[in-house]
C-alpha cells in the first residue's frame, strides 16, 4: 500500500495539473486579508468569501482536480493496466489513491480556510473550518474518485454537482440541502464554533451521519467498480 501511495502522490505532483489547486486558496486568503486591511466588518465579508467562496467553490473544486486525477489520469493514458496487473487485492489500491486525495485536498483548502477564518473572527472559527473541511476533502474525494471510474467524464458529472445540485438547487430547495456534502461541512464548522457567520438548515447530527454514508458507499462503490475493470483498462 505503501508503494502506491508514493506512486500515487508522485504521479499527482508531477503533473500540471497541480499547479491548477494554487489560485483559488491564494485567493480566498488575499480576499480576506483585503477586507481586514480595509476594515470591512467581518458580517460583512465572512459569509460570502468563507461560505461562498471558501466551502462552496475552494473545496469542491480542489477535491474535483485531485480525486478525479489519482485514478481517472492513469484511466485516460493507460497506465492504469500496471495498477491492475498487480498483485493486489483492489480496496489496496483503492485506499491509498483515496488517502492522497483526501489529505493533498484538505491541506490545500484548510490551511487557508483557517487564516481566514481567525481574520474573520478566531483561531476557534478558523480551526473549525479547518476540521469541518478535512471531512468534507474526505467525502468528496470519495465521491469523486468512485465518479472517475464511473464515467469517462468525471470532471464534468463532479461540475455538474457542484454548481447545478450544491451551487444552485442546495440554496434555492432547503430539502436538497441534505443530500449536499457543502452544508455538511457548514453544519460541522458551525456546531464546533457557533457563530453568525455559517448558516444552514441541516443540524450537525445529520451532517455527521451523511457525511460518513458517503465516504462508506462512495469508497465501497470505488472498490467493487475497480474491480469490474479489466487489464485493458475497460469495464468487463
Amino acid at each position: 500500500m505503501s508503494t502506491v501511495t508514493w506512486i500515487t502522490a508522485r504521479g499527482l505532483f508531477g503533473r500540471r495539473r497541480f499547479l491548477l489547486l494554487l489560485p483559488l486558496p491564494l485567493l480566498l486568503v488575499g480576499l480576506a486579508v483585503l477586507a481586514r486591511g480595509l476594515a470591512v466588518a467581518p458580517a460583512d465579508w465572512g459569509p460570502p468569501v468563507l461560505v461562498g467562496l471558501g466551502l462552496a467553490v475552494v473545496l469542491p473544486v480542489v477535491a474535483l482536480i485531485v480525486g478525479t486525477g489519482v485514478l481517472g489520469a492513469e484511466i485516460d493514458d493507460g497506465t492504469v493496466v500496471h495498477v491492475l496487473t498487480t498483485p493486489l487485492p483492489r480496496w489496496q489500491i483503492v485506499l491509498p489513491k483515496l488517502a492522497v486525495a483526501a489529505g493533498v485536498t484538505a491541506v490545500t483548502v484548510a490551511v487557508p480556510l483557517f487564516a481566514a477564518g481567525l481574520l474573520a473572527d478566531s483561531a476557534r472559527l478558523g480551526l473549525s473550518l479547518a476540521v469541518a473541511a478535512s471531512a468534507g476533502a474526505l467525502a468528496y474525494s470519495a465521491l469523486f474518485v468512485a465518479a472517475s471510474l464511473l464515467t469517462r467524464r468525471p470532471v464534468l458529472l463532479g461540475l455538474v454537482y457542484v454548481l447545478i445540485w450544491e451551487g444552485l438547487l442546495s440554496n434555492v430547495i432547503g430539502g436538497t440541502r441534505v443530500l449536499s456534502i457543502q452544508h455538511y461541512v457548514i453544519a460541522l464548522a458551525d456546531r464546533l464554533a457557533p457563530t453568525d457567520l455559517l448558516g444552514t438548515t441541516v443540524t450537525a447530527p445529520v451532517a455527521a451521519v451523511m457525511t460518513t454514508l458517503i465516504i462508506v458507499g462512495a469508497t465501497l462503490l470505488a472498490i467493487d467498480r475497480l474491480r469490474s475493470f479489466s487489464v485493458a483498462g475497460e469495464t468487463s
